[in-house]
Formats: C-alpha cells, sequence, structure tokens
C-alpha cells in the first residue's frame, strides 16, 4: 500500500519528561532493531501504516486515541534516529507548525552530505502536502508534516491535519515506493470517518475534471466521491473491550503469565525477566515482527506500558524501563554476532501467534484493566497527574485470568 489516513479525537496537552525520554530511547530501539532484522525500507514501509504507527504510539506509552501520538512519536524518532542517521541511514526532517516548514532545509542538508537528490526530496515533500491540503479538500488542514527519508533515496511522509469544526484530526501516511504519480491514486485506500462527499482530485476517475480545470480555470471542479475504508480513532478515553481483540491480547498475556510456557526454549534466554515485563515484550516484539494484519487493534498495545493519561492503565515506569534495557542489550549484542537474545524476543511474537490459535478469552477486559491498575504502584505507574498509590485494602481483589 502507498498510504492511507486515520482519524483521531484532537487531544491538547503535553508529554512529561519522564515519558518523552523512555519514548525515545525504546522508539530509537524498536527502529535500530527493524534496520537489522528487515531493512531501511521496512521502516518506511511500516511508517506509512496508520494501524501499525498507532500501534507504535501505543507501545510507547501514549493515549492509545488520540491525535497526540502523531507529535509524540514523530519528535521521539526524530530525536532517537538523527543523531545516527549515518549509521542507520534513515534521516527524518520537519515537525509540527514551524519545524514542518524547516523540511526544505533540513532536506538540501541531508543532500550535501549524502549525495541524494535534495531539489527532488524537496519537491516530493511539498507536493505530498500539497495533495492532501488542496487535491484532497476534506476539511482537515495541515499543521504537522514529517519527512522520512533512506540514505537510498526511499521516503515516506507522515502528516496531519486539524478540522476544528468536528474537534477530529487525520493523519495521512504516503510511501514512495507504492505509487506513480502525485495526481493520481497515491493513496490506494482512505482511512477516515465519512463525511460525505468530499472533492479528491487525485482519484483516477477525476482525470476528466483535471483536464477541464486545465481549461476552464474559472470553473470550479464538480466531481466528489465518498471515502472508503476507515480507521477512526474514538472519543472515549478509556478502553473498551470493543477496542481490542481479546483472543490476540489473552494470548500474550498467556505467554507472558503461564508458568508451563516458560519451558519453551526460545524464552530461556530471557530467563530473569519477570512476566509484567515478557508481557510488554511479547507487544513490542509483535510491533517489530508483526504482518500488517496484526495492527488492526492498536489499542490492545496499550497494554505493554499504557498511557500516560492513565487509560488504560498508568505507565509502569520501572517495566518500561527493563523493556527497554532488555531490547537496548539483543540490539548491542547483535552487533557483535550474538543475536540469540534477539532471536528469543522475535520469537515471543511467533509464540504468541500459536497459543491464539486455540485460545479462548474467559474474563472481562475491564477486570484486567483494574488489576493493572491495583497493581501499577508496584511497577512504578505514573500519569501526567502524578504517581500511582496502592488500592484501598479494604476493596480487596483476587488474581485474574484470562486464560
Amino acid at each position: 500500500m502507498s498510504g492511507g489516513h486515520a482519524d483521531l479525537p484532537l487531544h491538547y496537552g503535553h508529554v512529561p519528561p519522564w515519558l518523552a525520554r523512555r519514548m525515545s530511547l525504546l522508539g530509537g530501539a524498536i527502529v535500530e532493531t527493524i534496520v537489522a532484522d528487515y531493512g531501511k525500507g521496512e521502516v518506511l514501509r511500516r511508517l506509512s501504516d496508520p494501524c501499525w504507527f498507532q500501534a507504535l504510539g501505543c507501545v510507547l506509552g501514549m493515549d492509545w486515541h488520540s491525535s497526540g501520538i502523531t507529535t509524540s512519536v514523530m519528535g521521539a524518532l526524530k530525536k532517537a534516529l538523527n543523531p545516527r542517521a549515518q549509521e542507520l541511514g534513515i534521516y527524518i526532517c520537519g515537525g509540527k507548525g514551524k519545524h514542518s516548514k524547516e523540511t526544505p532545509a533540513e532536506l538540501l542538508a541531508i543532500a550535501e552530505r549524502t549525495g541524494l537528490p535534495g531539489q527532488e526530496l524537496v519537491r516530493c515533500s511539498k507536493l505530498a502536502a500539497k495533495v492532501d491540503n488542496t487535491a484532497v479538500q476534506d476539511g482537515f488542514q495541515l499543521y504537522l508534516h514529517s519527512f522520512i527519508v533512506s540514505s537510498e533515496g526511499e521516503w515516506a511522509v507522515v502528516q496531519q491535519g486539524m478540522n476544528d469544526a468536528n474537534g477530529m484530526a487525520r493523519r495521512y501516511h504516503w510511501h514512495s515506493t507504492a505509487f506513480k504519480e502525485f495526481t493520481e491514486t497515491p493513496h490506494t485506500f482512505i482511512y477516515g470517518h465519512n463525511q460525505g462527499l468530499i472533492l479528491n482530485l487525485t482519484d483516477k476517475d477525476a482525470s476528466s475534471t483535471k483536464s477541464g480545470m486545465l481549461q476552464l480555470v474559472k470553473e470550479k471542479p464538480a466531481h466528489l466521491l465518498p471515502e472508503i475504508r476507515n480507521l477512526i480513532m474514538p472519543s472515549h478515553h478509556d478502553v473498551r473491550a470493543k477496542d481490542v481483540d481479546l483472543k490476540r491480547l489473552g494470548s500474550v498475556l498467556a505467554v507472558a503469565h503461564e508458568r508451563q510456557l516458560h519451558d519453551f526454549e526460545s524464552l530461556l534466554l530471557l530467563e530473569g525477566v519477570g512476566p509484567r515485563t515478557l508481557q510488554s515484550l511479547t507487544l513490542v516484539s509483535e510491533v517489530i515482527h508483526g504482518t500488517p494484519s496484526r495492527f488492526t487493534d492498536p489499542a490492545r498495545f496499550s497494554f505493554a506500558h499504557g498511557g500516560k493519561d492513565g487509560h488504560p492503565f498508568p505507565v509502569p515506569v520501572n517495566v518500561y524501563d527493563e523493556t527497554i534495557s532488555v531490547l537496548k542489550d539483543a540490539v548491542n549484542k547483535a552487533k557483535i554476532g550474538q543475536s540469540d537474545k534477539q532471536e528469543a524476543i522475535r520469537k515471543l511474537s511467533v509464540l504468541s501467534q500459536q497459543v491464539e490459535k486455540d485460545f479462548i478469552p474467559n474474563a472481562r477486559l475491564d477486570e484486567l484493566i483494574q488489576e493493572e491498575r491495583d497493581k501499577s504502584w508496584q511497577y512504578g505507574g505514573r500519569t501526567v497527574m502524578g504517581k500511582a498509590q496502592p488500592p484501598d485494602k479494604k476493596k480487596g481483589g483476587s488474581q485474574l485470568s484470562l486464560f
């Protein structure tokens, strides 16, 4: 696919420094692992997938459904990858607001160092923005533009627009290898809430309209078409059962917590990693190694490290730090030929999918979330409101099992 759209409710606020720092570390380690295992092109392909991008934001601890994921994830990746761009071969330009306007100068500077065609990349950046802001007139005005380019010249675009009228943001994704012309079907399909008829001059059926526009500049184009296929993030903050594939989530928890599964050879190299960190690592493993069909319920990935707003539960800082440590250790060892630990992490996603085949969940999602919240203080749980506190002992509680 060449890209798509995702609709998200507009959220305001900031990412606290304690989370921003960890997002950069974990995001950098995830991308470095993908580069090592699958190549630079795979990083760009995944960034052009709206569902995978949302899952990445969730596993990094951002609010699972909000527009802030786009700004925060791209900011974290830019901070993590650009200092090592020459080594990894991936450069991130632009950003939110005034930073988006710096994209051309950044691309020309990269071209000066690498020999890439700077002017052509600048043209691609501007055209991608023009198409989504002007040729596709859907009520959203761009305020964020991130241009990701590899040392081979392959690129991806992640940009976001705002619709003040309905309080929604729309994220647009592009991938350079999957289309031929900017003005004809650069998006294979469009993700977004159906708002009736929109003007899309990039559709292949709009060629006659474009020809007419060139001949009769003063005449307004009238070719309208409905949007197709949606990824719409809801306005509710809490994570609900309808937002999550419980069979997939339950199999992840089974891999992390079922004692008999720890006898698998693939997990022996992760000995000493606690069940809660294993739960996070399994979801991180899927973000790195999962196929596109595995990201249709991105909310599931918020069960790795929660969310800064407390949904589905506070960010377990201690678990987050251990996840970063295990992943970075695996990356560093792989650089010197010791890839056993990286392979063990990869097999977590494989094992989860194996368990999933015959798995039947038998508990309610709200109970699972409550258990995570009750234990959050033990893992250094934290939100933008402060640190998690122990639950009221009077309420009691019992060990929950989804498997």
